[in-house]
């Protein structure tokens, strides 16, 4: 005789409620391991704290790195007395007059425009140079008025990435040894100008006629814009580079809020006049 099924066998099944899996095959495949809103957020915790990580460590090289070129760059206690020796070599008068306020701003706008707030070196000029060399980008220059110095004083002639580093230390260092009217004033005096002309009073004297403290904006302007490449921007010998180097000067006068555009194209429109002359005695004032 056939036995009879039991109750729960004839039973009709009904699906088993919605929840966790239990069971011992490991998780459906759709499941991620972790609730769906909490992974992008730690992800993105390991992200920055490994960005931070890259950032202090090589915050800490750069520091490491020049705390160890000030160790080995000489002192610059003697600066003065190496831009006066630079003078005696180019029989140039030191110290020069007093480098003359528009002639300041405008070798400051062009130059370092943050000369009088940075520590004797631009880290965001720096980082853009180290970004240039990276991808090969043109050089678009880095060196402070400091730097500029130092090349002159101390690394003349030289070149390379170790002689930047050097010149990046030796700035810091006249940053903290001198006052910012001290570093505009030695620089005035050694600067080359082109045309034969070494420091501020002979370029002034060499293309105008007159002494610094006369100079006009225009005039200001061209002396301000030799600096950078004398020989390529002499305007006795290139007269159309050399204006419009004076026009970027001007340009950069307004950018830094020293003149206004009306202001710097009425001095664009003004005559320089040229003289050429040799590097002697100024005019009486």
């Amino acid at each position: 005789m056939a036995s009879r099924s039991s109750s729960w066998e004839s039973a009709p099944t009904s699906p088993l409620p919605a929840g966790p899996y239990l069971g011992n095959a490991g998780p459906p495949p759709e499941w991620s391991g972790a609730p769906p809103g909490r992974v992008r957020p730690r992800r993105r915790r390991r992200w920055l704290a490994r960005l931070v990580t890259v950032v202090v460590g090589l915050i800490l090289l750069v520091a490491l790195g020049v705390g160890a070129l000030m160790l080995v760059t000489p002192s610059v206690g003697d600066a003065q007395a190496r831009a006066q020796a630079l003078d005696r070599q180019h029989h140039a008068v030191y110290p020069g007059p007093a480098v003359p306020s528009r002639f300041a701003a405008a070798l400051v706008s062009t130059e370092d425009h943050r000369f009088y707030s940075e520590p004797g070196v631009d880290v965001f000029a720096i980082a853009r140079l180290v970004e240039g060399r990276i991808t090969g980008r043109p050089d678009q220059g880095g060196a402070t008025l400091y730097q500029q110095l130092a090349k002159m004083l101390y690394t003349p002639g030289r070149s390379g990435l170790a002689v930047e580093a050097e010149q990046v230390a030796l700035g810091i260092k006249l940053d903290l040894a001198y006052a910012k009217l001290q570093i505009l004033q030695m620089y005035a005096d050694v600067a080359y100008f082109g045309n034969d002309y070494y420091g501020l009073r002979q370029a002034s004297c060499g293309y105008f006629g007159m002494r610094p403290a006369r100079l006009s904006w225009p005039q200001a302007a061209m002396l301000a814009g030799l600096v950078q490449a004398p020989t390529a921007y002499d305007p006795i010998t290139h007269f159309a580079a050399a204006r419009a180097r004076q026009s970027h000067v001007l340009s950069r006068l307004v950018a830094t809020g020293q003149l206004s555009q009306a202001q710097a194209n009425s001095a664009y429109r003004q005559p320089l006049d040229l003289v050429g002359g040799p590097p002697g005695t100024c005019p009486a004032p």
